[in-house]
Protein backbone atom coordinates (compact mmCIF):
# COMPACT_ATOMS: atom_id res chain seq x y z
CA UNK A 1 0.00 0.00 0.00
CA UNK A 2 1.64 3.06 -1.66
CA UNK A 3 0.85 6.31 0.47
CA UNK A 4 -0.02 9.90 -2.38
CA UNK A 5 2.89 12.36 -1.58
CA UNK A 6 1.32 15.76 -1.10
CA UNK A 7 2.96 18.52 -3.00
CA UNK A 8 5.39 20.21 -0.99
CA UNK A 9 4.53 24.26 -0.65
CA UNK A 10 6.75 25.73 -2.67
CA UNK A 11 9.34 28.48 -0.93
CA UNK A 12 8.82 30.71 -3.48
CA UNK A 13 5.59 32.28 -3.97
CA UNK A 14 4.09 32.56 -7.29
CA UNK A 15 3.97 35.70 -9.54
CA UNK A 16 0.15 35.85 -9.09
CA UNK A 17 0.75 35.61 -5.33
CA UNK A 18 3.28 38.12 -4.90
CA UNK A 19 1.24 41.02 -7.23
CA UNK A 20 -1.66 40.41 -4.61
CA UNK A 21 0.82 41.01 -1.43
CA UNK A 22 -0.41 43.44 0.48
CA UNK A 23 3.10 44.50 1.59
CA UNK A 24 5.05 44.24 -2.55
CA UNK A 25 4.10 46.63 -5.08
CA UNK A 26 3.87 45.98 -8.98
CA UNK A 27 5.78 47.10 -11.95
CA UNK A 28 3.03 49.87 -12.54
CA UNK A 29 2.85 50.92 -9.08
CA UNK A 30 6.53 51.21 -8.89
CA UNK A 31 6.45 53.58 -12.20
CA UNK A 32 3.70 55.81 -10.72
CA UNK A 33 5.71 56.15 -6.95
CA UNK A 34 8.76 57.39 -9.43
CA UNK A 35 7.53 59.56 -11.64
CA UNK A 36 5.81 61.43 -8.71
CA UNK A 37 8.83 61.54 -7.07
CA UNK A 38 10.14 62.99 -10.23
CA UNK A 39 7.60 65.55 -10.83
CA UNK A 40 8.07 66.43 -7.10
CA UNK A 41 11.50 67.21 -7.88
CA UNK A 42 11.10 69.13 -10.56
CA UNK A 43 8.22 71.37 -9.01
CA UNK A 44 10.96 72.01 -6.45
CA UNK A 45 13.58 73.02 -9.13
CA UNK A 46 10.73 75.21 -10.28
CA UNK A 47 10.17 77.12 -7.27
CA UNK A 48 13.78 77.00 -6.86
CA UNK A 49 13.78 78.96 -10.58
CA UNK A 50 11.18 81.43 -10.88
CA UNK A 51 9.33 81.45 -7.41
CA UNK A 52 6.61 83.98 -9.02
CA UNK A 53 5.95 81.10 -11.43
CA UNK A 54 5.00 78.76 -8.47
CA UNK A 55 3.08 80.96 -6.49
CA UNK A 56 1.07 82.11 -9.58
CA UNK A 57 0.85 77.73 -9.61
CA UNK A 58 -0.06 77.39 -6.16
CA UNK A 59 -2.29 80.01 -5.94
CA UNK A 60 -4.41 78.80 -8.58
CA UNK A 61 -4.36 75.22 -7.85
CA UNK A 62 -5.03 75.90 -4.01
CA UNK A 63 -3.38 72.84 -3.00
CA UNK A 64 0.05 71.97 -1.71
CA UNK A 65 2.06 70.31 -4.53
CA UNK A 66 1.27 66.80 -4.44
CA UNK A 67 0.89 64.03 -7.42
CA UNK A 68 -2.82 65.45 -7.84
CA UNK A 69 -1.43 68.88 -8.45
CA UNK A 70 1.61 67.80 -10.54
CA UNK A 71 -0.64 65.97 -12.84
CA UNK A 72 -2.64 69.05 -13.30
CA UNK A 73 0.27 70.95 -13.91
CA UNK A 74 1.56 68.51 -16.27
CA UNK A 75 -1.75 68.06 -18.23
CA UNK A 76 -1.63 71.79 -19.00
CA UNK A 77 1.61 71.41 -20.92
CA UNK A 78 1.42 70.14 -24.96
CA UNK A 79 4.11 67.48 -24.44
CA UNK A 80 3.82 66.85 -27.69
CA UNK A 81 4.37 70.87 -28.97
CA UNK A 82 7.53 71.63 -26.75
CA UNK A 83 9.65 69.59 -29.42
CA UNK A 84 8.17 71.62 -32.35
CA UNK A 85 8.31 74.86 -30.00
CA UNK A 86 12.35 74.07 -29.33
CA UNK A 87 12.38 73.83 -33.58
CA UNK A 88 10.50 76.84 -33.51
CA UNK A 89 12.84 79.01 -31.61
CA UNK A 90 15.81 77.48 -33.75
CA UNK A 91 14.35 78.51 -36.81
CA UNK A 92 13.27 81.86 -35.78
CA UNK A 93 16.98 82.74 -34.29
CA UNK A 94 18.72 80.98 -37.71
CA UNK A 95 16.14 83.69 -39.58
CA UNK A 96 17.30 86.48 -37.92
CA UNK A 97 20.90 85.86 -38.18
CA UNK A 98 20.89 85.50 -41.69
CA UNK A 99 18.31 88.29 -42.18
CA UNK A 100 21.43 90.66 -40.19
CA UNK A 101 23.98 88.73 -42.55
CA UNK A 102 22.22 89.80 -45.28
CA UNK A 103 21.53 93.45 -44.24
CA UNK A 104 25.34 93.79 -43.63
CA UNK A 105 26.15 92.20 -47.09
CA UNK A 106 23.64 94.28 -49.05
CA UNK A 107 24.56 97.35 -46.97
CA UNK A 108 28.32 97.13 -48.61
CA UNK A 109 26.82 96.75 -51.73
CA UNK A 110 24.51 99.47 -51.47
CA UNK A 111 25.92 102.31 -49.27
CA UNK A 112 23.53 105.18 -50.10
CA UNK A 113 20.74 102.20 -48.65
CA UNK A 114 22.55 101.29 -45.50
CA UNK A 115 20.46 103.36 -43.31
CA UNK A 116 16.97 102.17 -45.44
CA UNK A 117 18.60 98.43 -45.01
CA UNK A 118 18.97 98.45 -41.06
CA UNK A 119 15.60 99.98 -40.34
CA UNK A 120 13.60 97.65 -42.26
CA UNK A 121 16.03 94.59 -40.40
CA UNK A 122 14.84 96.41 -36.91
CA UNK A 123 10.93 96.25 -37.72
CA UNK A 124 11.57 92.49 -38.87
CA UNK A 125 13.36 91.42 -35.72
CA UNK A 126 10.54 92.99 -33.58
CA UNK A 127 8.22 90.87 -35.79
CA UNK A 128 9.85 87.96 -35.62
CA UNK A 129 10.52 88.21 -31.83
CA UNK A 130 6.56 88.40 -31.00
CA UNK A 131 5.47 85.75 -33.17
CA UNK A 132 8.13 83.56 -32.19
CA UNK A 133 6.81 84.28 -28.33
CA UNK A 134 2.92 83.64 -29.40
CA UNK A 135 3.74 80.48 -31.33
CA UNK A 136 5.32 79.04 -28.90
CA UNK A 137 3.21 79.33 -26.08
CA UNK A 138 0.59 78.39 -28.10
CA UNK A 139 2.44 75.11 -28.99
CA UNK A 140 3.21 74.13 -25.54
CA UNK A 141 0.40 74.75 -23.79
CA UNK A 142 -3.42 74.02 -23.22
CA UNK A 143 -4.71 77.06 -23.27
CA UNK A 144 -7.63 77.45 -21.11
CA UNK A 145 -8.16 79.13 -18.03
CA UNK A 146 -5.88 77.72 -15.85
CA UNK A 147 -3.12 78.53 -18.06
CA UNK A 148 -4.19 82.11 -18.71
CA UNK A 149 -4.41 82.67 -14.65
CA UNK A 150 -0.80 81.20 -14.52
CA UNK A 151 0.48 83.34 -17.17
CA UNK A 152 -1.76 86.39 -15.74
CA UNK A 153 0.21 85.50 -11.78
CA UNK A 154 3.50 85.17 -13.04
CA UNK A 155 3.19 87.90 -15.58
CA UNK A 156 2.14 90.15 -12.48
CA UNK A 157 4.70 88.89 -10.32
CA UNK A 158 7.03 89.72 -12.13
CA UNK A 159 6.11 93.17 -13.14
CA UNK A 160 6.05 93.64 -9.66
CA UNK A 161 9.54 93.09 -9.12
CA UNK A 162 10.73 95.87 -11.41
CA UNK A 163 8.31 97.63 -12.69
CA UNK A 164 9.82 100.52 -12.40
CA UNK A 165 12.81 100.52 -14.42
CA UNK A 166 11.01 98.49 -17.06
CA UNK A 167 7.93 100.68 -17.57
CA UNK A 168 9.81 103.69 -17.71
CA UNK A 169 12.48 101.90 -20.24
CA UNK A 170 9.58 100.61 -22.20
CA UNK A 171 7.97 103.84 -22.06
CA UNK A 172 11.15 105.70 -23.28
CA UNK A 173 11.69 103.40 -26.21
CA UNK A 174 8.04 104.19 -27.37
CA UNK A 175 9.36 107.75 -27.03
CA UNK A 176 12.14 107.51 -28.91
CA UNK A 177 10.75 105.78 -31.47
CA UNK A 178 7.90 108.46 -32.22
CA UNK A 179 10.24 111.68 -31.41
CA UNK A 180 13.19 110.01 -33.27
CA UNK A 181 15.97 111.93 -31.50
CA UNK A 182 18.18 109.46 -33.64
CA UNK A 183 17.38 106.59 -36.07
CA UNK A 184 19.81 103.14 -36.58
CA UNK A 185 22.46 103.89 -38.27
CA UNK A 186 22.86 107.36 -36.90
CA UNK A 187 26.35 108.75 -35.25
CA UNK A 188 25.61 109.91 -31.42
CA UNK A 189 27.68 110.84 -28.12
CA UNK A 190 25.86 110.19 -25.10
CA UNK A 191 27.04 109.60 -21.66
CA UNK A 192 30.77 110.27 -22.62
CA UNK A 193 30.41 107.25 -25.46
CA UNK A 194 30.59 108.16 -28.98
CA UNK A 195 29.58 105.91 -31.85
CA UNK A 196 27.12 104.02 -34.34
CA UNK A 197 23.40 103.27 -33.32
CA UNK A 198 22.91 99.52 -34.34
CA UNK A 199 19.85 98.63 -32.66
CA UNK A 200 16.49 100.37 -30.84
CA UNK A 201 14.37 98.08 -28.37
CA UNK A 202 11.57 98.38 -26.42
CA UNK A 203 13.87 98.52 -23.59
CA UNK A 204 17.81 99.35 -24.33
CA UNK A 205 19.05 101.20 -27.22
CA UNK A 206 22.86 99.01 -28.67
CA UNK A 207 26.05 101.32 -30.42
CA UNK A 208 28.88 100.40 -31.20
CA UNK A 209 31.91 102.76 -30.34
CA UNK A 210 34.93 104.32 -32.82
CA UNK A 211 37.18 101.18 -30.87
CA UNK A 212 34.44 98.78 -31.76
CA UNK A 213 32.83 97.93 -28.30
CA UNK A 214 29.26 97.59 -28.08
CA UNK A 215 27.66 99.63 -25.55
CA UNK A 216 23.85 98.80 -24.60
CA UNK A 217 22.11 101.82 -22.82
CA UNK A 218 18.75 101.89 -21.07
CA UNK A 219 15.75 103.67 -22.46
CA UNK A 220 14.82 105.53 -19.83
CA UNK A 221 18.64 107.12 -19.38
CA UNK A 222 17.78 109.09 -22.89
CA UNK A 223 14.81 111.24 -20.89
CA UNK A 224 17.12 113.11 -19.03
CA UNK A 225 20.53 113.16 -20.25
CA UNK A 226 21.57 115.28 -23.60
CA UNK A 227 22.00 113.30 -26.42
CA UNK A 228 23.88 114.59 -29.55
CA UNK A 229 23.50 113.04 -33.18
CA UNK A 230 25.90 114.32 -35.75
CA UNK A 231 23.67 112.71 -38.94
CA UNK A 232 20.34 112.62 -37.79
CA UNK A 233 19.29 109.83 -40.87
CA UNK A 234 21.81 111.41 -43.51
CA UNK A 235 24.79 109.27 -44.51
CA UNK A 236 27.08 112.70 -44.53
CA UNK A 237 28.24 114.05 -41.27
CA UNK A 238 29.99 117.36 -40.54
CA UNK A 239 33.89 117.38 -38.97
CA UNK A 240 35.64 119.71 -36.73
CA UNK A 241 39.04 119.70 -36.93
CA UNK A 242 41.64 122.81 -35.24
CA UNK A 243 44.67 123.81 -35.98
CA UNK A 244 46.77 125.93 -34.47
CA UNK A 245 49.73 128.44 -35.85
CA UNK A 246 51.45 131.15 -34.30
CA UNK A 247 50.36 134.60 -34.31
CA UNK A 248 53.75 135.94 -35.88
CA UNK A 249 52.80 133.00 -38.86
CA UNK A 250 51.28 133.31 -42.10
CA UNK A 251 47.50 133.41 -41.35
CA UNK A 252 45.84 133.63 -44.99
CA UNK A 253 48.54 130.92 -46.64
CA UNK A 254 47.78 128.71 -43.57
CA UNK A 255 44.00 129.14 -44.32
CA UNK A 256 44.53 128.69 -47.87
CA UNK A 257 46.17 125.43 -47.33
CA UNK A 258 43.78 123.80 -45.04
CA UNK A 259 40.77 124.97 -47.29
CA UNK A 260 42.80 122.95 -50.04
CA UNK A 261 43.25 120.40 -47.99
CA UNK A 262 39.58 119.53 -46.95
CA UNK A 263 38.18 120.26 -50.74
CA UNK A 264 41.07 117.80 -52.29
CA UNK A 265 39.96 114.94 -49.56
CA UNK A 266 38.51 111.63 -51.42
CA UNK A 267 36.09 111.82 -48.35
CA UNK A 268 35.02 114.92 -48.36
CA UNK A 269 31.41 115.81 -49.41
CA UNK A 270 31.37 118.62 -51.27
CA UNK A 271 27.80 119.88 -51.96
CA UNK A 272 27.69 121.05 -48.40
CA UNK A 273 30.33 124.00 -47.73
CA UNK A 274 33.68 123.90 -46.84
CA UNK A 275 34.41 126.62 -44.25
CA UNK A 276 37.91 127.70 -42.29
CA UNK A 277 37.17 129.72 -39.57
CA UNK A 278 40.38 132.27 -37.84
CA UNK A 279 40.33 133.23 -34.39
CA UNK A 280 43.04 134.19 -31.81
CA UNK A 281 42.80 131.45 -28.43
CA UNK A 282 44.81 131.56 -25.17
CA UNK A 283 46.20 128.08 -24.32
CA UNK A 284 48.99 127.21 -21.53
CA UNK A 285 49.08 131.06 -21.27
CA UNK A 286 50.02 132.13 -24.68
CA UNK A 287 48.70 133.54 -27.68
CA UNK A 288 48.30 131.41 -31.08
CA UNK A 289 45.67 131.61 -33.99
CA UNK A 290 43.10 128.98 -34.49
CA UNK A 291 42.08 127.65 -38.01
CA UNK A 292 38.74 125.73 -37.33
CA UNK A 293 37.89 123.66 -40.35
CA UNK A 294 34.30 122.88 -40.62
CA UNK A 295 33.52 120.68 -43.55
CA UNK A 296 31.07 116.97 -44.29
CA UNK A 297 32.46 113.98 -44.57
CA UNK A 298 30.56 111.73 -47.25
CA UNK A 299 30.03 108.69 -45.11
CA UNK A 300 30.02 108.40 -41.31
CA UNK A 301 32.31 105.11 -41.75
CA UNK A 302 34.94 107.33 -43.60
CA UNK A 303 34.96 110.13 -40.17
CA UNK A 304 38.19 109.31 -39.14
CA UNK A 305 39.69 108.63 -42.70
CA UNK A 306 39.28 111.93 -43.37
CA UNK A 307 40.51 113.37 -40.22
CA UNK A 308 43.74 111.27 -40.65
CA UNK A 309 43.91 112.68 -44.42
CA UNK A 310 43.42 116.26 -43.85
CA UNK A 311 45.65 116.26 -41.15
CA UNK A 312 48.76 114.56 -42.87
CA UNK A 313 48.14 117.15 -45.71
CA UNK A 314 48.40 120.14 -43.67
CA UNK A 315 51.13 119.22 -41.54
CA UNK A 316 53.51 118.24 -44.89
CA UNK A 317 52.33 121.41 -46.31
CA UNK A 318 52.81 123.27 -43.31
CA UNK A 319 56.42 122.05 -43.48
CA UNK A 320 56.85 123.11 -46.92
CA UNK A 321 56.09 126.70 -46.30
CA UNK A 322 57.77 126.68 -42.90
CA UNK A 323 54.64 127.46 -41.16
CA UNK A 324 55.41 126.66 -37.25
CA UNK A 325 53.31 126.30 -34.07
CA UNK A 326 52.74 128.40 -31.87
CA UNK A 327 55.47 129.60 -29.09
CA UNK A 328 55.48 132.08 -26.54
CA UNK A 329 56.57 135.34 -28.36
CA UNK A 330 58.90 137.98 -26.00
CA UNK A 331 57.59 142.43 -27.48
CA UNK A 332 60.88 144.13 -26.85
CA UNK A 333 60.92 147.75 -26.16
CA UNK A 334 60.93 148.83 -30.21
CA UNK A 335 58.00 146.59 -30.38
CA UNK A 336 59.36 144.16 -32.16
CA UNK A 337 58.80 139.94 -31.39
CA UNK A 338 61.38 137.83 -30.39
CA UNK A 339 61.14 134.16 -29.73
Amino acid sequence: MHASLAPLPSSKPSLRQRARAPGRRGPLTRLRAAAARLATLSLAALTLLSPALAWALDETLGAAPDAEVLSQIAGMIRWSGVATSVVVIVGSWLTIRFTRDLVERFSKQFANRRLLLHKIATIFQFIVYTSTAVVVILLSFHIDEKVLTVIGGTVAVSVGFAVKDVVASFIAGIMIMVDRPFQVGDRISFGGQYGDVTAIGLRSVRMVTLDDNVVTIPNNKFISDITSCGNYGALDMQVVMDFHIGVDQDVNAARAIVNEAAVTSRYVYLPKPVVVLVSQVIADSYVSVRLRLKAYVLDTKYEKAFETDVNLRVLGAFGERRISPPAVLHRQIGGDLQG
